[in-house]
């Protein structure tokens, strides 16, 4: 696999880089099959065993550690860990930029190291921390380049290149050096130029990040509109809850490696007959909260100058024994709120096993990026 002027992975250029116009879709379009065919297709993506480590003997890390799952087309998958949990390496071991050291990865039914140009030839990235377009070029001059990165004919797909412009309200920079262009135009432009030939399978690694909220908004309903109407396959990597829980079908999550969590959105959010209430106090010392901890309740501490918040989930049962407890050590409650079941609060119960450490930070500020891994 190459990457371009700026890193944004050109996926459909493996090792036999350049699919010939005529073998992809004339008009650029039918490379995606429609989505009522997406139950006769393979697996839009297929991971089985990968383990990927670095460096060796005592300094050695395991970034990926035996994974496997399984994407259908049409359908769009959130790839969910904190930093260093392995979720860029996965990412690059399925796209060929990384050479795992164990295990197969198939791409539209096509083994990626034994057919990478047939495995390749309808998919495209988004590498979050590159630069993914070449700055000098006009928006519209881009499309047409990575159209023929692609190996599609610019020409056949200037009415698709049309339509991604105005659905990403790209239109009026078309002829805008991407240079001249803000940190969020820049950020379209590149889910554009990902766009631009029609790819069937496409992973895009915080998507969203720079983009004020109605751009945001406007990505979010393009990427469930294509996946939607045109059968677009997408893997998404974000750090924004609310865009994941939003735009994707299903969550696959990770932790040290390993897939800690593989489930539709629905279910990883239903009622699992817990309260989760938020109590702030200025009565809770360390002796109490690590008593607290003990319980198994508590799943989030935020200590603050003069008070302490917690988060807390149990039963009627358990709420009742914390509520006793708390009232018998003399603990004033300041404030008591109900907080929701979200998927922030179902990745932190997930990823984070020193959530209720005392002297933790607050699991749910995760820095960008991938902690090196």
């Amino acid at each position: 696999m190459t990457t371009g002027d700026g890193g944004r992975a050109a996926a459909r250029d493996g090792p036999d880089a350049g699919v010939s116009a005529d073998e992809s879709a004339s008009d650029g379009e039918s490379a995606t099959a429609s989505h009522a065919d997406a139950g006769t297709r393979p697996p839009a993506v297929a991971v089985d065993g990968v383990t990927k480590r670095f460096g060796s003997d005592e300094a050695r890390v395991t970034a990926v550690d035996d994974v496997s799952f399984e994407i259908d087309a049409g359908s769009v998958v959130g790839l969910l860990g904190p930093n260093g949990a392995g979720k860029t390496t996965l990412i690059k071991s399925i796209l060929g930029m990384v050479l795992p050291d164990a295990g197969r990865v198939r791409v539209c039914g096509h083994d990626v190291q034994t057919e990478p140009r047939a495995a390749y030839a309808a998919v495209d990235a988004m590498l979050e921390g590159a630069r993914n377009d070449y700055w000098r070029l006009t928006v519209r001059e881009n499309l047409r380049y990575f159209a023929t990165v692609g190996g599609v004919d610019p020409d056949s797909v200037t009415e698709r290149h049309d339509r991604l412009l105005d659905r990403l309200d790209l239109t009026e920079k078309a002829d805008v050096a991407v240079r001249k262009l803000s940190r969020g135009m820049k950020q379209k432009v590149s889910l554009a130029s990902v766009l631009a030939s029609g790819a069937e399978v496409v992973f895009l690694d915080e998507p969203t990040l720079g983009l004020d909220v109605e751009s945001s908004r406007t990505l979010q309903r393009e990427l469930r509109r294509l996946a939607e109407q045109e059968g677009l396959t997408v893997v998404l990597s974000s750090h924004d809850m609310d865009v994941v829980e939003t735009v994707c079908d299903r969550v696959l999550i990770m932790a040290d490696g390993r897939i800690v969590a593989d489930d539709a959105v629905d279910a990883l959010l239903r009622d699992d007959g817990h309260h989760r209430l938020r109590l702030t106090s200025r009565d809770f010392d360390a002796a109490l909260l690590s008593r607290l901890r003990e319980t198994g309740t508590v799943t989030d501490i935020d200590r603050r100058d003069r008070e302490t918040r917690i988060e807390v989930a149990a039963d009627s049962d358990g709420l009742y024994a914390l509520m006793a407890r708390l009232r018998d050590r003399g603990v004033t409650l300041d404030e008591v709120t109900t907080v929701d079941r979200d998927l922030e609060g179902v990745f932190v119960a997930l990823t984070d096993t020193d959530a209720a450490s005392p002297d933790s930070e607050s699991p749910s500020r995760v820095a960008d990026g991938e902690g090196g891994r």
